[in-house]
């Protein structure tokens, strides 16, 4: 079993079976003409079920032969101009380069006698992606394993800025339309779901501040905490992106802690057009981004920013046999200090080795376009008298609704939209997301592949009002 092991003497062995996979997927990229076979959860699963764990192949021609038929053929391919679904984005060759050599090396960036280089690459990303935010001099941050992890460990950072003695009294303000994650993290933090005050968005879906004033007011005359306020740059269902520069002046008024969640809207900070759509970012106090999003990262890619280093030790805890205090005396540089991970991959090579290849105006390229072509298709839906689109993008996402000429009752045409999504999964043709917006089912296109052209959105919506169609004829067929 040791020839197994990647060492000295496996090198060889190393090169062909990593060349064999390579070469797979290769091919399977090239051949591939839809982003999905349209296989269903109970035909594929006998197939994985039916596999014996016990009894290994011994050979990894043998393996990827199977994994051929379990997994390469019905994966969904992100690659694939017509997959329109959620945040996933098509990767850039110098990731997945990046993602080979460090899934070999096999570095752990918790301590520096794990990572030496490693280390240092990671902190020069993050110095580099607080300088494009503009946090300042005192700025710092730690990867993360994405979003969700990020505004949890922004969150605990805010609740131990806060000053009370009760944790009950603390409040978090965010949007009707923010991230589910925020409620997540004040139930992980000890606050409760009911923490979380949710403040009512205008018309593009953005954090109404008239609204979030009068309730960091009310907070204040309650005798409870605002302990942070959450602005999202770039909505999971939306892409809007909330009024940046009155919130941080009401932030500032209040003594409370921004958090921006940049998850999605960081591809702003490598665009050449659109960059001043996040302006006010650099006022927050922490920052979440995505780079497995709108940077073409493999997942996973993400990290915490935040303006004042300091505010990292609250989530530091030494151990004799890690990371022993002593080491901060000496100037050795532990990452693990600054991480609610211990054990942590070296993603940060992947996006160095993206900027070091590309560069940030490649990236930011990449972004426009994307960006771009979502305004183009939002012209697009808005002349189309089948459907109804929610609002004009600020990013990337279009969210929008199929409406029958000849049907009012809007809970069939939530029928028929939910119909048409599933058929359209079905047939792998296409790939589009769901949401709701006012209790109604909606479908939502996430752009993110800049393969993808406006012939490939109207080609869509046009599969789409076919099979919410064929569902209302087979539904006025039974009615009758």
């Amino acid at each position: 079993m040791r020839s197994h092991l990647l060492n000295d003497t496996t090198a060889e062995q190393y090169r062909r079976s990593v060349t064999d996979g390579v070469e797979r997927v290769a091919a399977k990229l090239a051949a591939t003409e839809r982003p999905f076979t349209g296989i269903s959860v109970d035909a594929l699963a006998p197939r994985i079920d039916g596999i014996d764990l016990d009894k290994p192949l011994h050979d990894t021609t043998a393996v990827l032969d199977e994994l051929e038929d379990v997994y390469l053929r019905d994966a969904i391919y992100f690659h694939h101009p017509r997959y329109l679904a959620h945040l996933n984005c098509p990767v850039v060759i110098p990731a997945v380069l990046g993602e080979a050599v460090l899934s070999a090396v096999n570095s752990s960036l918790d301590t520096w006698d794990q990572s030496a280089g490693g280390t240092l690459i990671e902190r020069k990303l993050i110095d580099w992606t607080t300088d494009r935010i503009g946090l300042g001099p005192a700025a710092d941050g730690v990867f993360t394993s994405g979003g969700t992890q990020s505004n949890l460990q922004a969150l605990l950072l805010a609740r131990e800025e806060a000053k009370t003695d009760s944790s009950a009294k603390l409040r978090i303000f965010a949007s009707e339309v923010s991230h589910f994650s925020v409620k997540k993290s004040a139930k992980l933090l000890g606050l409760g779901q009911d923490a979380v005050v949710s403040i009512p968005v205008d018309h593009d879906k953005r954090m109404q501040t008239v609204a979030l004033a009068r309730e960091l007011e009310r907070c204040t005359k309650d005798g409870l905490v605002p302990m942070a306020v959450v602005a999202t740059a770039g909505t999971t269902d939306f892409g809007s992106i909330d009024p940046l520069p009155e919130i941080a002046e009401l932030c500032e008024q209040f003594g409370t802690w921004m958090h921006v969640d940049a998850a999605y809207g960081c591809g702003l900070l490598a665009s050449l057009k659109h960059r001043d759509r996040i302006g006010g970012i650099e006022r927050a106090d922490s920052v979440t981004v995505d780079y497995h999003k709108s940077f073409f990262q493999p997942v996973s890619s993400s990290a915490v920013l935040v303006r004042d280093a300091a505010t990292l030790r609250h989530a530091t805890y030494h151990a004799e046999y890690l990371n022993p205090r002593r080491m901060v005396e000496e100037r050795i540089p532990n990452q693990v200090d600054k991480s609610l991970q211990t054990t942590r991959r070296f993603d940060a090579l992947k996006l160095w080795m993206t900027l070091r290849t590309m560069g940030a105006d490649g990236i930011g390229q990449l972004f426009d376009e994307v960006c771009d072509l979502a305004r183009e298709g939002w012209r697009m839906i808005a002349a189309d008298p089948r459907f109804d689109v929610v609002v004009e993008p600020s990013l990337s996402t279009l969210v929008f609704r199929y409406i029958p000429a000849a049907v009012t009752d809007p809970a069939e045409i939530d029928r028929a939209n939910l119909y048409a999504r599933k058929a359209l999964f079905a047939s792998g043709d296409a790939i589009a997301a769901g949401t709701k917006v006012g209790g109604r089912h909606y479908l939502k296109f996430t752009l993110l592949n800049p393969e993808t052209q406006a012939s490939d959105i109207a080609a869509v919506l046009d599969l789409i009002a076919g099979h919410a169609e064929q569902y209302l004829g087979e539904s006025l067929d039974r009615a009758s």
